[in-house]
């Protein structure tokens, strides 16, 4: 059998929170703080639009790592954007701590497309609406990876 080098684990949808942000509020630091006040922290971005007054993401690009790669510098846009979806996954690392990894679509005022990950910073216009399922079953951890040197997401089966 052919190795595709896949690392999985299986669960289900056990609830589903469904949350605002208020404008002002910074989206990466609002996500986690409703991940801890519900108790999750194995679970999925099912849903995330709104509104953002500027926002910061980064993208890939070389590096000097043994993967090649990473993230780059912070990029900045700025005025009103457009979040049109923002997905991601809610996981942990070996201490329990909560950790988001969100990736986001974005338009701008000339309906130019952008996206990238999300980074702190970011924050609210009008409202950031969200729906986040828990997952039951499945431990999602992130973890550094050595051959790689990057954090990256461990499921394991519970």
């Amino acid at each position: 059998m052919e190795n595709y080098g896949i690392q999985m684990a299986q669960g289900t949808l056990k609830r589903v929170v469904v949350l605002r942000l208020k404008p002002g509020t910074d989206v990466l630091l609002g996500l986690t703080e409703a991940c801890k006040r519900a108790g999750i922290n194995n679970g999925v971005i099912i849903s995330c639009i709104g509104s953002l007054d500027g926002v910061k993401y980064c993208n890939p690009v070389e590096l000097p790592t043994k993967a090649g790669y990473g993230y780059g510098e912070v990029l900045h846009l700025t005025g009103p954007i457009e979040l049109t979806a923002a997905a991601g996954i809610i996981c942990h690392d070996d201490e329990g701590n909560t950790n988001l990894h969100v990736h986001v679509n974005l338009s701008d005022r000339h309906g130019g497309a952008h996206g990238g990950h999300l980074v702190e910073g970011t924050k609210v216009l009008l409202t950031v609406d969200a729906v986040i399922g828990e997952i039951e079953g499945a431990e999602l951890l992130r973890k550094f990876d050595n051959d790689l040197e990057v954090p990256l997401l461990s499921p394991q089966q519970k």
